[in-house]
């Protein structure tokens, strides 16, 4: 233990001019930047001290009355795991002496370098979740091609890096994202159009690519893509009115009970094919899309909704690929389990395996949304009545899921203090609306102005959704390129 004669003796102070003597005795240069030993008084307390004195509360360590221990553990000494795993660990995010990593990556020393907020991406765990969703359609006997929903995160450094990779395709949904995807290197072939409400621009603009594939989801644009270029290959996106989401959720369903703009119906069918024949149309895919964020609870849906399609086929006699969308979800909650991708490939087999089809798959959420967060800052913590509430410098308009469909990025400390126990906090960002949290009752590590938080499952939709509600849309983007997975904990 370090010599007694160092301690700061605040007894008799108030909290203000304690917090202004430690301030004082950490700019001087006679501390260099050692440990300040404090002793408090009696109606000082060592919770609104620390978070007054922002990052100098690290070099202090608070002691009592001579002859008494240090109650502050120093840095080097604090635990290096939590008391228990979190629900979100595995091998490439976890806490690593303390410290929370993505990758090899630590978490805070990256928040410094490039400041908050900003989006972090792992590009290795998206090679990851892509090449088992192709290894389970595989072992479930199926010819498959997979393509990226670059909508749900459009970064030109992630789509040069799957075009690289050549371990899949891309589904765009519009002509500026079709013009995106060919910038970032994607040939027109591996590129799969399904959009809505096309206007005649659009059709203009996708009639000059012979090699895209382009799904129709209405009857009025097959008849003006028919008419722009007759005697193309084309795809038909049908409704089976049955819809899936997480949770149920019909916000997350694109097709259901309630009537949608998505895709043609089983009784507009025959007319979809007059439109199609008039104008030498061969219909070779079929292309459904039921919901987003499905997981094992919902699968029962999904098959009703594959068996809705497949009513569908036996109409196609040209019919060679069953593209039967995205929607695959991952964990949010602890009490979400990992989507099961053997059983959801059984699911898609007994519909489509041996019948000389292939079958694509647009995931998007999937693919990035646990590959990626979102880096903050803490800018204030602040009882307010009943209520603890921490600030961070970044708003649900950076990753509104939340918000607008109660899809948790949940907040983790980065470098969380176990010894300090923890407390309940409602977490809010900096944008003026009422809709602006990102956690209600959420149990964290004590936390003080100034500290990093990550927040989880913001590699999907976050970058690409986000606005510039109250000029507060700048963030920083990083894409992490490992060559070797991390090692295991």
């Amino acid at each position: 233990m370090e010599a007694l004669q160092a301690v700061l003796d605040c007894r008799g102070l108030s909290t203000a001019l304690t917090v202004l003597r430690v301030k004082q005795a950490a700019s001087s240069a006679a501390t260099a930047d050692g440990p300040l030993h404090v002793l408090l008084g009696e109606h000082c307390r060592r919770e609104e001290v620390s978070r007054a004195l922002g990052d100098v509360a690290d070099r202090v360590r608070y002691v009592g009355p001579p002859g008494e221990e240090h109650s502050a553990q120093p840095q080097q000494d604090r635990p290096q795991h939590p008391p228990e795993d979190p629900w979100w660990k595995r091998r490439d995010l976890r806490y690593d002496r303390g410290r929370l990593h993505l990758g090899g990556v630590d978490m805070d020393q990256l928040a410094r370098q490039v400041g908050t907020p900003a989006y972090v991406c792992r590009a290795g765990r998206v090679r990851e979740n892509i090449e088992r969703i192709s290894a389970a359609l595989a072992n479930a006997g199926l010819d498959h091609r997979i393509y990226y929903a670059i909508k749900a995160n459009r970064s030109p450094a992630l789509l040069s890096y799957l075009r690289t990779s050549g371990l899949c395709g891309v589904d765009v949904c519009s002509t500026g994202e079709l013009t995106h995807a060919l910038g970032c290197g994607f040939p027109p072939g591996m590129i799969s159009f399904t959009g809505t409400s096309l206007s005649r621009r659009d059709i203009e603009v996708l009639a000059r690519f012979t090699d895209l594939r382009v799904n129709f989801d209405s009857v009025s644009a097959l008849d003006r893509f028919g008419r722009s270029c007759p005697g193309r290959d084309v795809g038909l996106r049908i409704n089976p009115a049955v819809g899936v989401g997480y949770q149920g959720d019909e916000r997350l369903s694109y097709s259901g009970a309630a009537t949608t703009k998505f895709g043609i119906y089983r009784e507009h069918l025959a007319e979809a094919k007059a439109v199609a024949e008039k104008w030498g149309l061969r219909v070779v895919r079929l292309h459904l899309h039921a919901g987003c964020g499905y997981l094992d609870g919902q699968l029962d849906q999904l098959e009703a909704a594959l068996a809705a399609a497949d009513a569908f086929t036996g109409e196609l006699p040209d019919l060679a690929e069953v593209n039967i969308g995205g929607g695959l979800g991952v964990p949010h909650t602890p009490a979400d389990a990992p989507l099961d991708l053997e059983r959801w490939a059984a699911a898609v087999a007994r519909r489509f395996a041996g019948r000389g089809l292939t079958v694509a798959v647009e995931p998007g959420d999937y693919l990035v949304k646990d590959a990626g967060l979102l880096l903050t800052t803490a800018t204030y913590v602040e009882q307010r009545r009943e209520v603890l509430f921490a600030g961070l410098d970044a708003g649900f308009n950076l990753a509104v899921e939340p918000a607008f469909y109660g899809l948790p990025c949940e907040p983790v400390p980065v470098v969380p203090r176990w010894e300090e126990g923890t407390e309940t906090y409602t977490v809010v960002g900096n944008i003026n609306e009422a809709l602006d949290q990102w956690a209600v009752g959420h149990r964290m590590t004590r936390l003080r102005e100034g500290d990093r938080i990550a927040l989880i499952n913001s590699g999907g939709y976050a970058a690409s959704m986000r606005s510039d509600h109250c000029l507060r849309g700048e963030a920083g983007e990083v894409l992490l390129i490992d060559e070797q997975p991390p090692p295991a904990p």
